[in-house]
């Protein structure tokens, strides 16, 4: 199903549209004029919440009713643009700021001025250095036309933009080590309540969104709530941009409205064009590394927040990684899971010593092939252990690929620690 009108992806082909001028010709900003002259902050606000956008940083929350919880007559107040793009399996907002800048730069201008901000931030992923340059260069273009800094386009508002990269902790992405990093502190997360939007960055009230979601504004603020609405579902308006990698032909982001089938993602020539050599699906992560399993019996599984929490699983971030049967269940957990304790901020026990413990095991079975029969059970009990325990989500993430991988394929493990435990026997015997 082919979008016959990109929201996300907007004209990222024209060339050097992140250039202040060819994005202004392309009818950039002007959303940004009919927010600052025409509208109040709160009528923004009000329209944000009609359309349904939801945040697209992998909760889903409704993002008008976020900027809601702000509390009334507390200021200043800060909008942080989450760019710390760190997730396995997921580079939509890379493209879109390597791309096309200043599409995220009027969204987050609009977003600032509904919730009543004079300063805001962008973080950015330590790596993303040549995409930083990008987005301070369009940001000084910004401010040289009068669209950042004082009085924007003669309308009274103020507005100072800034980039921070930070140093490529995956944790930073959460969204209170980020304001923690930002504030120059070990970038760890926060107890909450209470909530950044209550007592964030600095200690004052803050709106934290990611990359997509700001960027979702100004299509909103210049074509109204009908528009947006006509996209996607009832509960899960507009589109997404889906980040598909792995054992597919066509690997990239590909633009979808919500609620197509993760089957048309995958097949469609348009999309991902199939699976390599025509090997059947055996996994697929919907949403990041952080996201239980589907199997490739679940293809027809539609795209959307519902749709993916009724199969037991979840949008996340958006990043599909699908993988052919010549994969190892086991070996893609411990990989994943590998991943999640190097990035472990080491704050809270459960995920410190959960991930290690995981990864532990889990070499012992996959890369030494000395699995022994209570492995298993050790492995349940541990990501039982960390369920539920961690001060963040991050080692709620890295219980999601080992119980997937022992949830859907116990077969695999069970048949690593015969074989193993029939080999040492061997070994035993030639001795």
């Amino acid at each position: 199903m082919a979008l016959s009108e990109y929201i996300v992806l907007r004209d990222v082909q024209i060339p050097d549209i992140a250039d202040f001028d060819v994005y202004l010709k392309h009818g950039g900003y002007e959303a940004l004029r009919q927010a600052v002259k025409h509208k109040t902050p709160a009528e923004i606000v009000t329209m944000v919440r009609d359309a349904g956008l939801r945040g697209r940083g992998g909760a889903g929350f409704p993002t008008g009713v976020k900027w809601g919880f702000l509390p009334k007559g507390v200021y200043p107040r800060y909008l942080l643009c989450n760019c710390d793009e760190s997730e396995p399996g997921t580079f939509n907002n890379h493209q879109i700021i390597d791309r096309n800048p200043h599409q995220l730069i009027e969204g987050i201008i609009i977003s600032a001025y509904a919730i009543e901000c004079h300063t805001a931030y962008i973080y950015t992923r330590g790596e993303f250095a040549a995409a930083s340059r990008t987005l301070e260069h369009a940001i000084a273009q910004a401010y040289a036309s009068g669209f950042l800094g004082k009085n924007i386009l003669g309308s009274g508002y103020d507005l100072d933009l800034y980039v921070h990269r930070g140093a490529g902790a995956y944790i930073c992405g959460e969204e209170t080590a980020l304001m923690e990093s930002l504030e120059g502190k070990i970038g760890q997360p926060r107890l909450k309540p209470p909530f950044p939007a209550v007592a964030g960055l600095y200690g004052k009230p803050t709106i934290i969104n990611n990359v997509e979601t700001l960027i979702n504004v100004p299509p909103i603020v210049e074509k109204g709530v009908a528009w947006y609405r006509s996209f996607g579902t009832e509960k899960s308006p507009g589109t997404k941009a889906f980040s598909l990698c792995g054992h597919v032909n066509r690997p990239g982001n590909y633009e979808l409205p919500f609620g197509v089938p993760l089957r048309e993602l995958i097949y469609s020539p348009e999309y991902g064009g199939g699976m390599r050599e025509d090997r059947p699906v055996k996994i697929v992560v919907p949403g990041g590394a952080s996201a239980p399993w589907l199997t490739g019996d679940q293809l027809d599984v539609a795209l959307d927040y519902e749709s993916l929490a009724a199969a037991g699983t979840m949008l996340g971030s958006g990043g599909v990684i699908v993988l052919n049967d010549t994969v190892s269940a086991p070996h893609v957990a411990y990989k994943m899971d590998e991943f999640f304790k190097h990035e472990s901020c080491g704050k809270c026990t459960p995920c410190r010593e959960g991930t290690h413990w995981l990864v532990r095991v889990l070499h012992r079975m996959t890369e030494e092939h000395h699995g022994h029969a209570d492995d298993i059970p050790t492995l349940h009990d541990i990501y039982r252990q960390m369920a539920g325990n961690c001060l963040c989500l991050l080692g709620e993430s890295a219980v999601m690929p080992i119980k997937s991988a022992l949830d859907l394929f116990p077969e695999e493990f069970e048949t690593l620690v015969k074989v193993q435990h029939a080999e040492h026997r061997l070994e035993l015997t030639s001795r």
